[in-house]
């Protein structure tokens, strides 16, 4: 068995968990540093392993990156000593590399056209082939263990008179999920997949420009939305304003990953065009439609499943009720994952309130089931507050599948939708009643045409092929040179 990589979250284990967290500004006249810092700290939902900041004043890239929150990487003194108005950061949680300093972002590579830092957020399926093809290729060294590192390899190496026939040149060889920020000296370059699998969007500020993973960070700065960019669109930021270019070879459709609408995103972002709170409200409001019960009060889970509760109790036309209430201060923890360790684990996160919950029939809303560990105890925990009953409704489909693409779930083996029905995830957690959105009231919720977004963990069916399952620690065995 493999060691833990990194601290063990034993009381949030049972949610996907996105791969990053990516920022990006040019703002000439200005230091940049504590900007995307205050990027990153909208940002830390979508990883708290490792944060990074590279700048640069003109002449070269400086680079802070280690292990740790935001808040713990990044002091006034450390901001103060990345000066330039041109800069990219991160915040890591690790879906391909495991969670080890050296796999931090940014991450420099040097090419022809000089030095470049990249930040990442995505997977791309085909690194360990690249990898190997580009030691052949271009005579490339490896000595961490990321997808990053190749794509930052790649776009180091890659020939191109431009950054455009750069981006294009990548594409054609990249296969998966990638939201690149990319930082030369005096540039600043971003870049979205050609299926749109993870997000991005363009800002201003103080006369500059902003590119981040969500607009609530452009929100904490205080910049003023543009748009999200488009799906093969690489964008390129300098002295000379901003140019804009869309590979010829993005097919017509993007394949956003649905978990942004559903739960990784900020209920504050706008995703898709609309803001992801709303839409999350019509996702408890399907669920409810296809599978309605009779209840006294509606819970949501907090905080993530708070939307879909709130819309689903004014479907039901049931009082939505605060039962649960949430440690908003509990953080990651090194205890081990022992049963004990598990059960305490939600005691601290949750509290039931026994005032509110006793002798109530209950209608609790989850956002998603991955392995059923929180919802498990979050039944036994109401039960023992003293509710009649317990009725779960859960505002998305079954997870019967893996993602590929930037989100570690699970494996195979522990998605319990994947091993067992419905019924039987109902007698194992304890419910009254269990029911699931289905895939087409998703859509419907969405607002989504078909193929419009990747729904391959409640499918199996993938924008491009792909292995049944990967190895998130695939590369750190594989050879460096």
């Amino acid at each position: 068995m493999p060691e833990p990589q990194g601290p063990i979250n034993t009381i949030s284990d049972d949610k996907p968990h996105d791969a990053c967290g990516i920022v990006g500004a040019y703002i000439p006249g200005e230091n940049v540093a504590e900007t995307l810092f205050f990027g990153l700290f909208a940002l830390q939902h979508r990883g708290q392993e490792s944060a990074g900041i590279a700048t640069s004043e003109g002449d070269r890239i400086g680079l802070k990156a280690k292990m740790g929150l935001v808040s713990q990487v990044f002091r006034e003194e450390t901001l103060n000593g990345l000066p330039g108005h041109l800069g990219i950061g991160h915040t890591r949680y690790s879906t391909m590399g495991g969670s080890k300093e050296y796999n931090a972002q940014p991450l420099l590579a040097d090419g022809q056209r000089g030095a470049i830092a990249v930040g990442h957020n995505g997977n791309v399926i085909n690194a360990a082939e690249l990898r190997i093809e580009m030691v052949e290729e271009f005579g490339s060294t490896f000595d961490r263990s990321s997808d990053t590192e190749v794509i930052a390899e790649l776009y180091a190496k890659a020939p191109g008179t431009d950054w455009f026939e750069v981006s294009a040149y990548a594409m054609r060889r990249l296969k998966g999920a990638y939201s690149l920020v990319i930082m030369t000296k005096d540039q600043l370059i971003a870049v979205r997949d050609p299926l749109g699998i993870r997000p991005l969007c363009l800002g201003t500020l103080n006369g500059g420009w902003v590119v981040a993973s969500e607009t609530a960070a452009l929100d904490n700065l205080g910049a003023e939305f543009v748009r999200e960019l488009e799906h093969g669109e690489t964008i390129v930021i300098d002295k000379h304003g901003v140019q804009s270019k869309i590979w010829s070879g993005t097919r017509a459709k993007h394949a956003m990953c649905i978990f942004e609408q559903i739960y990784f995103s900020r209920p504050d972002s706008i995703v898709n065009g609309e803001l992801a709170y709303e839409t999350r409200k019509r996702l408890g409001a399907e669920v409810y439609r296809e599978h309605p019960v009779d209840a006294d009060i509606v819970v949501g889970i907090p905080d993530s499943s708070t939307p879909h509760a709130v819309g689903l109790a004014a479907a039901a036309k049931i009082p939505y009720t605060e039962a649960i209430i949430r440690n908003r201060y509990v953080g990651r923890t090194f205890i081990q994952p022992d049963q004990h360790s598990r059960d305490q684990g939600v005691r601290t996160k949750f509290n039931p309130m026994r005032g509110v919950i006793e002798g109530k029939k209950l209608l609790v809303v989850d956002d998603s089931i991955v392995r059923s560990t929180t919802i498990i105890r979050v039944v036994k925990m109401l039960r023992k507050a003293g509710a009649k009953e317990v009725h779960v409704r859960v505002a998305s489909p079954p997870i019967i599948s893996t993602c590929h693409f930037g989100v570690d779930m699970a494996t195979l083996g522990e998605l319990i939708a994947a091993n067992k029905t419905v019924e039987e995830i109902r007698d194992y957690i304890g419910a009254d009643s269990l029911a699931y959105l289905s895939v087409e009231g998703l859509l419907r919720a969405v607002r989504a045409p078909q193929n419009a977004y990747c729904t391959g963990c409640f499918t199996g069916k993938y924008p491009i092929p792909v292995q049944l399952e990967m190895n998130k620690l695939a590369l750190e065995a594989a050879p460096t040179t």
